[in-house]
């Protein structure tokens, strides 16, 4: 039984969840569909590797010079409908139909043209794409101030949003299937389409259904214009520089980053082992199941691996929660040695259940744990109140990982003797990857519970904290 009991004005209503978990869902597909299309880039375009790489990391580094921005903005903002919600509402029609366009590439025109095109789209689409996600993810942590009701909102969402990691895989199938399309390009040109309309329809439930939180006792918010922009920057700095202070924020980042690094990192070796370990190297033997395999990952972290972290965060403490679900990830890691066999490919799901727990828990339980912090924050730097900068900054450590994954993942291949260009691999070669594909994030795993094994943000402490602010701000 839990210690305390949510109260009836704390919890939030199933249909504002479905809601907040349809933005979820969007905010899963996106990045996913553009990681396999971009793969097209090299099969159905002809764009040259190095320049796809480019094309791969340079927004990259505008994305992240972008969140916080936009995160300083969404929390000073005054409107008649919120903070977060008309952001929401603009920024997903906006990353809907700029999606779709920045896909009509044409295998014709010249690789010049073709870069160009897709390198400027990219940077007005991802700034889209931030106008909706960081409002989108201020609002979840401020939909409650109950401490189990939002860790039951995170997962409510994060199963919802698994959704799209079931269907992202099936793009690879479908775009390259001739009795589907006629060529490659126009199955990105045509699917492009689709998955930017359905994020329209999906992205815009939030901005609808959502209830924010009572802007009558948010004070202090900053003057947006571009006469204050300079005294707006120099704001948004020295709250940065106050985030950094906040030191359970910081174990969140820190855990995030190893966990998320170390996953990402080895995320396509499962492709390689399949396809040159169990088939080796028999593409069309090796079919449909590296696609498979990453369905049932996602599958077994919506339904079976969420629904437990939330229970043991009610029953156990958000932190506990995170350190056993972090450690049986790792007891998945090397159950992976004997799930990959030849000859009998249905073992490779055997550890799926234990691995899905890492990211499973860590975003359910990661995401519940800011908007604690949040609290915090406001405590000890009144106001006003900072979700939107601090869901950007969360977000920001979780794209350095992944862009340190991506490099980092590459060299790794290089350094077990991976050849790209040989239809079979050496026995060393696949015995080494295997190894990386086990030590490296179960190591990193390891370091996140050292690095989560002194945080301190109970919940007997949030409530006290949230006890305070309610006083300070002269609620009932």
């Amino acid at each position: 039984m839990a210690k305390y009991q949510t109260s009836a004005k704390d919890k939030i209503p199933v249909g504002q969840k479905l809601a907040f978990g349809a933005g979820h869902l969007v905010n899963n597909l996106l990045p996913g569909s553009l990681g396999v299309f971009s793969f097209f880039l090299l099969t159905a375009f002809g764009m040259d590797p190095f320049l796809a790489g480019l094309l791969g990391g340079l927004p990259r580094i505008y994305d992240a010079l972008t969140d916080p921005i936009m995160g300083y903005i969404s929390d000073n903002t005054k409107s008649r409908w919120g903070r977060r919600r008309p952001y929401i509402f603009a920024g997903a029609i906006a990353c809907g139909v700029l999606f779709a366009v920045l896909w009509q590439l044409n295998p014709e025109n010249t690789q010049l043209y073709n870069f160009w095109y897709f390198l400027i789209l990219s940077l007005v689409y991802l700034t889209a794409n931030t106008i909706f996600s960081t409002p989108l993810i201020g609002l979840g942590y401020e939909m409650t101030s109950d401490y189990n009701e939002r860790t039951r909102l995170m997962a409510f969402s994060q199963t919802i949003g698994q959704i799209a990691w079931m269907i992202v895989p099936w793009f690879w199938v479908i775009i390259a299937d001739p009795d589907i399309f006629k060529t490659q390009a126009e199955g990105v040109r045509k699917l492009s389409i689709l998955v930017g309309a359905g994020c329209i329809l999906l992205g815009i439930l939030p901005a609808i259904f959502c209830k924010e939180i009572d802007q009558t006792h948010l004070e202090n918010r900053a003057q947006l214009s571009l006469k204050n922009i300079a005294t707006n920057l120099k704001d948004l700095f020295r709250n940065i520089v106050k985030i950094t202070k906040n030191r359970p924020f910081m174990r969140l980042c820190g855990a995030t980053f190893l966990v998320f690094n170390g996953f990402q990192m080895v995320a396509s070796f499962s492709f390689f082992i399949i396809v040159f370990y169990l088939f080796n190297g028999d593409y069309g033997a090796a079919g449909t199941w590296p696609a498979w395999f990453s369905t049932i990952s996602a599958f077994a972290t919506a339904f079976l691996v969420i629904p437990i972290v939330s229970y043991m965060s009610t029953r156990l403490g958000k932190r506990n929660a995170f350190i056993i679900s972090t450690a049986l990830s790792i007891a998945g890691y090397i159950l992976k040695w004997w799930g990959f066999q030849p000859g009998n490919p249905w073992l490779m799901f055997m550890p799926i259940p234990l691995i899905a727990f890492g990211i499973g828990g860590l975003f359910t339980l990661m995401m519940s744990m800011t908007a604690d912090v949040c609290d915090l924050d406001e405590l000890r730097n009144g106001m006003p109140r900072k979700e939107g900068t601090f869901g950007a900054i969360y977000w920001w450590m979780v794209k350095l990982g992944q862009a340190l994954a991506l490099v980092t993942g590459g060299l790794v291949l290089k350094l077990v003797g991976f050849n790209q260009n040989a239809g079979v691999q050496t026995a060393a070669t696949i015995t080494n990857l295997r190894i990386a594909d086990i030590i490296i994030p179960a190591v990193t795993a390891a370091m996140a519970i050292w690095v989560m094994w002194k945080y301190d943000l109970s919940e007997d402490k949030a409530r006290e904290i949230k006890e305070e602010l309610v006083k300070r701000r002269g609620e009932l």
